[in-house]
């Protein structure tokens, strides 16, 4: 029961109609019989520093941050965490004595199925499919993991050398950076293949970043891991699969980074399961 009370949480971005963060949070908070509801406010580029101070007057406890602001907010919060300026984004954000805190919790999201597996990635090798603001949180996971190589692809040289200079002096070490070209000759060595691109996503769900001839020299027993989480599986992880590759959706990561969120806030350990099947509850999954 919302009362007078009630602490308030929530998400904000442009478009935020469509997240699920809502359903994860509030059935969590609702298992717990914590007096905190969760919301999404839709907050325009413009009105973004306006917005933050107006969280912070009416007594927001904490809030995730999703495109188009996990940069843009950044030089608004009085702290932010080491993880989080390395990355170069933030996506979850927490009330402090000095003002607002951030941190990005994506990295440890990514990074959960994979460690489940149990798997030694000393000598492991990764792809990563795009250099946008995703490929930056699994940079820094592979990073975290101890991979021996990572190498980012994508299809503008520039940005790419952009991306590739971005991290020198962070905690984590540069990537190396390959044309798309390249992907014949980096997947027969690739323990782990991540795509990081809206391609497969609705509407164009029967795209893929890679296509099945691509994918037949994929390394045996390599791991395929999408960002995107619906539809379920993608055309990417479909043909993977038919190539013998272990699949990971987006799914895991979502809930994972959003259970890391949620005990920042709350102080306290989170049922993370009941965050997962409400989920895939609302997906019909």
């Amino acid at each position: 029961m919302i009362t007078g009370k009630t602490q308030i949480l929530g998400v904000i971005g442009e478009p935020v109609t469509h997240s699920l963060s809502p359903v994860m949070h509030n059935a969590a908070l609702a298992e717990l019989g914590a007096d905190f509801v969760y919301v999404a406010f839709p907050i325009a580029a413009a009105q973004l520093e306006t917005a933050v101070a107006g969280l912070a007057a009416i007594g927001v406890t904490g809030f995730n941050v999703t495109i188009p602001h996990k940069q843009a907010i950044m030089p608004l919060l009085a702290e932010i965490s080491a993880e989080a300026q390395a990355v170069g984004a933030v996506n979850t954000v927490w009330r402090t004595e000095r003002g607002w805190a951030g941190t990005n919790t994506d990295v440890a999201g990514f990074l959960a199925p994979l460690q489940a597996l149990e798997r030694d990635w000393g000598q492991a090798q990764a792809v990563v499919l795009g250099n946008g603001g995703a490929a930056r949180a699994v940079v820094a996971g592979c990073a975290q993991l101890g991979l021996k190589v990572v190498s980012v692809v994508g299809r503008n040289p520039d940005k790419l050398k952009a991306f590739q200079r971005s991290w020198q002096g962070s905690l984590f070490p540069p990537p190396l950076v390959h044309a798309w070209e390249a992907l014949p000759e980096l997947l027969p060595q690739a323990d782990l293949i991540v795509n990081t691109t809206p391609i497969g996503m609705h509407p164009q769900v029967g795209a893929t970043p890679l296509e099945e001839t691509v994918l037949a020299g994929a390394k045996a027993g390599a791991i395929a891991y999408d960002l995107i989480y619906t539809p379920s599986p993608t055309r990417f992880l479909t043909l993977a699969a038919q190539h013998g590759l272990t699949t990971i959706d987006g799914l895991e990561m979502l809930v994972q980074q959003g259970a890391a969120a949620l005990e920042i806030w709350l102080q306290s350990p989170v049922p993370v399961d009941t965050m997962r099947q409400a989920l895939k509850a609302h997906l019909g999954r």
